[in-house]
């Protein structure tokens, strides 16, 4: 990471190149100065955390702003659903951050003021295709949704079917866990969810350049 110095010689003056002999042998040399080992780290860290374009994955590992961050990974995320056919997990994400960005956009006090209707509008709108596909009540609360999406996608990922069938099993959740776990498994590409996901990251990315 840090190049290497190299020395360059200069024509000097004869009565200064008399003495270099005993100057090079009086002055000790120098070691050059590496990149720190904590340093170096971190910023791989950040690097990996900022490409990271999993469902739910924290935004900078949590140093960040969780709506930016998933703003701006909602093309991948959200652009394009069927990419999560056969992918439950990940689905379960996905739809819990659409939850989420259109919750933060319509409530939160850093982007609700500043927000164009526009883009609000196609974040409701993905809202109620993705609770359509899914059976979710269009009158559940977006907290209850998110949690249960998110319990359902832990235990998936621990191998327990029966503990993300009890995540959905609520009465949010209209089609019932069975059913819902396989329109999860069973994702397509949802084209209002694929609007509201570049509409969203334009969004976010005008609202910071206005800042």
């Amino acid at each position: 990471m840090v190049a290497a110095f190299r020395c360059v010689p200069v024509q000097v003056e004869r009565s200064v190149r008399a003495f270099a002999p005993s100057l090079h042998r009086a002055t000790p040399p120098r070691e050059q100065p590496g990149p720190r080992p904590l340093a170096i780290a971190v910023v791989a860290l950040l690097a990996l955390a900022a490409c990271d374009a999993r469902p739910g994955a924290p935004h900078l590992f949590g140093f960040g702003d969780p709506v930016r961050g998933a703003a701006l990974r909602a093309p991948s995320t959200l652009g394009d659903t069927s990419r999560w056919a056969g992918r439950p997990v990940e689905a379960a994400e996905a739809a819990a951050e659409l939850e989420f960005l259109a919750n933060e956009f319509a409530v939160n006090p850093r982007y609700a003021p500043e927000a164009n209707p526009a883009a609000l509008q196609q974040l409701e709108a993905a809202r109620r295709e993705m609770r359509g596909f899914l059976g979710i009540s269009p009158d559940a609360s977006p907290e209850l949704v998110m949690a249960g999406l998110r319990r359902a996608a832990g235990a998936l990922r621990s191998g327990s079917r029966a503990g993300a069938e009890a995540a959905l099993s609520g009465p949010a959740f209209a089609y019932g866990p069975s059913a819902t776990l396989g329109r999860l498994a069973s994702m397509p590409r949802l084209p209002r969810t694929s609007e509201a996901a570049g509409g969203v990251a334009a969004e976010i990315d005008r609202l910071e350049r206005r800042r």
